[in-house]
């Protein structure tokens, strides 16, 4: 304890002499209260060691400050260092340039291919159809929509309606059905294959017999592939299937004899009167039908012959061989 003289001496070890104890103050020392200030941590300087924080933070400080971009809310990164300047592109070798150049003209030639093929194979049939439809169920029309004339030979008689010589080339005038096969097709006259054949038509060989002519070789001819290709299967006819033509006045059946499965095209004897290749040796009523082969290509002809069986009139209904066709 320290004691306090009323003068402002001060004794410390013993009280004064002469005085009492009560004439003495006592004066109680004050416990020592310092505030404390808090420390601001300095931040690291940069490269003195990772900042704290997670990865998140340490990717932002490496990058520099963010700041906030005006209005758009996005962040914008500061003191990020531009990008260098890029090298100009060394100049590319001849060869290079040019089997580059030779591979985009065989792309381009080959889907140019590919659309070639595909208008071939689908396109011209889709068109083939329609048109060879439209032309049978004409035919079909006017024949049910007129008197039934009276058949007739190769010598019209007067006042009778025309007989077949009489049609242009391109113009309908006889119906052809494959029975085995499931298949009819309307037979114009000529062979041109704008008019005719393109149109998914069979075409009667001009200047070859008629079927209601006493004799001769009523000679046909029609695509194998594309445009229709009403002939694609007639390879599949044996001896002894039925072919039928339909007139506006009659009904034709010929019964299939046999064929030649690959003859040139310069082999025109197949449609003469008498038919070379075949087995008939003298004059009659015959049928021949001529298509390319093989498929897909012309380089060769297929030929199929047949004789007439049957000459039936359409008002006395249709043949045994398509009566149950439609």
């Amino acid at each position: 304890m320290t004691a306090v003289r009323p003068e402002g001496d001060t004794q410390e070890g013993s009280e004064p002499e002469g005085t009492g104890a009560q004439e003495w103050g006592v004066y109680e020392p004050v416990v020592e209260q310092t505030l404390q200030l808090r420390s601001i941590p300095v931040p690291p300087e940069r490269g003195d060691g990772p900042p704290p924080g997670g990865r998140a933070e340490r990717r932002r400080a490496a990058q520099g400050k963010v700041q906030l971009g005006p209005g758009n809310g996005r962040r914008r990164a500061s003191g990020r260092q531009p990008a260098p300047p890029s090298r100009p592109r060394d100049k590319e070798p001849v060869g290079v340039v040019v089997a580059r150049t030779v591979g985009e003209l065989f792309i381009t030639l080959g889907l140019v291919m590919l659309l070639f093929v595909s208008y071939q194979l689908w396109w011209t049939n889709l068109q083939a159809d329609g048109a060879a439809s439209d032309a049978r169920n004409q035919l079909e029309q006017q024949w049910s929509s007129q008197p039934q004339p009276q058949p007739s030979g190769g010598t019209p008689t007067p006042g009778a309606p025309p007989t077949p010589e009489a049609f242009e080339p391109g113009k309908g005038f006889a119906i052809i059905y494959l029975p085995k096969l499931g298949l009819k097709f309307p037979i114009a006259e000529g062979t041109g294959k704008e008019k005719v054949l393109d149109k998914g038509l069979v075409g009667h060989y001009t200047g070859t017999a008629m079927p209601a002519d006493k004799e001769g070789n009523f000679a046909l001819a029609a695509h194998r592939n594309t445009h229709g290709e009403p002939f694609r299967y007639i390879n599949k006819l044996a001896p002894g299937d039925s072919i039928v033509v339909e007139t506006a006045t009659s009904y034709f059946t010929y019964q299939v004899t046999g064929g030649i499965p690959e003859t040139p095209p310069s082999n025109v004897g197949v449609i003469q009167k008498v038919p070379k290749g075949s087995s008939f040796t003298q004059p009659g009523r015959y049928i021949t039908l001529t298509t390319c082969t093989p498929e897909f290509t012309a380089k060769a002809r297929l030929i199929v012959f047949g004789k007439l069986t049957e000459e039936k009139p359409r008002s006395e209904g249709k043949p045994a061989a398509i009566a149950t066709t439609g």
